[in-house]
């Protein structure tokens, strides 16, 4: 079968075989209790609940007006206890709220706040983007971009393709491939939903890694009836960052995205697949999205597993049971190995975004020892976005921001690919997230 793919890129080793085949399972916090992310995605959320307040799951507990903000849920019923700042991805405090489960009868703690469901066929453009804002969707891939927003392109835009991001390109993370191979039909449900907001067909792009799936899902297609838009799977390469969204672009229809143009601009709109699940609860049983489906691994776990927990729990509240550590951690990483961030302790919570929690060795994560450039060029043939590494930094070490910018410096996806194959260990995505955070402190002023 033909197989997709984009100049540039590198082959890390996938380390999926830890996890692989592990059943999704269901976990919950041993002491009861989340800490949910005010914000997560979009323009910054304020609590609309206060200290002692009993709150259901499902139930509204931070909002914002504008039209960049998503609103986040109650993911378990019980009573705030705080509302505080907290260690999240990134390693930054912001604020979150504290919710304890109430010790009340397993009646209470079955109580919802979800809402009515919603016929996704026969609700309008605007109502089924309410919907989706309403449920706090965002994407599932990392990002956290606002999905509302996302459908919510201008009226001559024409979408000639929803492309369905199923690369899972990082290497240890296999929740996704899980998430087709034992919920397809919620998955097909949620793209057909997004097709017919979307009025376009479907690609599901699925790696190479992962074409043992494919028979599997074509069945299920077939057995689709009344199907609105074509929906079909192709086979991309496995390399990274397959599954970045404008390579996965240029890979299935050869456009390429402008700089500083967005997806819908050349006529595909991407969702991840886990987003896709979110789309079809939201509107099939009116859940918002308040569980995260996320792999475990590394080879400092003993028990590598893919799981569902409530948004807002935190890692370190399933260590030692279920997630059991052997003691030779030595990085902790929210998110796959490319593009995830380590972490200080395994006391942050999951969030909208965190596809996988990884706990590694020193053989995996060793200390790199940086020497000098020697002007290989090796960074320039593996940038999956055509940019030249190598010259950036130098402009943004040099304080010449302006010139790394003319180079190309705010489209960097910061994949990591440049640093991976760099010889003498140069922290180049390093580099150029100062030589952003400059821009955007400039733009601020």
């Amino acid at each position: 079968m033909k197989t997709y793919t984009f100049k540039g890129g590198i082959h890390p080793k996938d380390s999926k075989e830890l996890s692989r085949g592990k059943p999704i399972t269901n976990l919950f916090p041993a002491n009861r209790t989340v800490t949910i992310p005010v914000t997560m995605g979009g323009a910054p959320n304020t609590p609309v609940v206060n200290v002692g307040d009993k709150v259901v799951r499902g139930q509204i507990i931070a909002n914002g007006t504008g039209p960049m903000s998503c609103p986040v849920h109650a993911s378990i019923t019980g009573t705030v206890k705080k509302i505080t700042d907290h260690l999240v991805t990134g390693g930054a405090e912001v604020p979150c709220i504290i919710i304890e489960e109430n010790k009340d009868t397993p009646e209470d703690r079955q109580k919802t706040a979800f809402m009515e469901p919603l016929d996704p066929m026969t609700a309008t453009r605007e109502e089924a983007i309410a919907r989706i804002h309403d449920a706090g969707i965002t994407g599932m891939g990392g990002a956290s971009f606002p999905t509302h927003v996302k459908f919510n392109y201008p009226a001559t835009a024409k979408i000639d393709h929803l492309i369905i991001n199923a690369a899972e390109c990082e290497p240890y993370l296999t929740i996704d491939e899980s998430v087709l191979n034992e919920r397809a039909n919620t998955v097909l449900d949620g793209i057909r939903i997004a097709q017919h907001i979307v009025k376009a067909p479907a690609i599901i792009a699925l790696e190479k890694n992962k074409a043992f799936l494919l028979d599997s899902l074509n069945a299920k297609i077939a057995e689709l009836k009344d199907l609105e838009y074509k929906i079909e799977v192709c086979i991309v390469k496995t390399k990274y960052p397959q599954g970045a969204e404008k390579n996965l672009i240029t890979a299935l229809t050869k456009k390429e995205v402008p700089s500083g143009s967005l997806p819908f601009m050349t006529g595909c709109i991407i969702c991840n697949v886990g987003t896709t699940v979110a789309i079809s609860e939201a509107f099939r049983l009116g859940k918002p999205l308040i569980d995260r489906p996320l792999t475990i691994s590394g080879g400092a776990c003993k028990t590598p597993m893919n799981v569902i927990v409530p948004i807002g729990t935190l890692v370190g509240d399933l260590i030692p049971d279920p997630v059991q550590l052997n003691d030779n951690v030595a990085k902790i990483l929210s998110g796959g190995p490319m593009m995830g961030f380590a972490m200080q302790s395994a006391d942050f919570p999951v969030a909208k975004g965190t596809s996988g929690v990884l706990f590694l060795t020193k053989k995996e994560a060793p200390e790199p020892k940086t020497m000098p450039c020697i002007n290989c060029g090796m960074c320039i043939h593996a940038c999956p976005m055509q940019l030249t590494p190598v010259l950036m930094r130098r402009d943004v070490d040099a304080g010449e921001i302006d010139l790394a910018k003319e180079k190309g410096l705010l489209d960097c996806i910061e994949c990591g690919s440049c640093s991976f194959v760099c010889p003498s260990d140069i922290p180049l995505v390093q580099t150029f997230k100062v030589g952003k955070k400059i821009l955007r402190d400039r733009k601020g002023k």
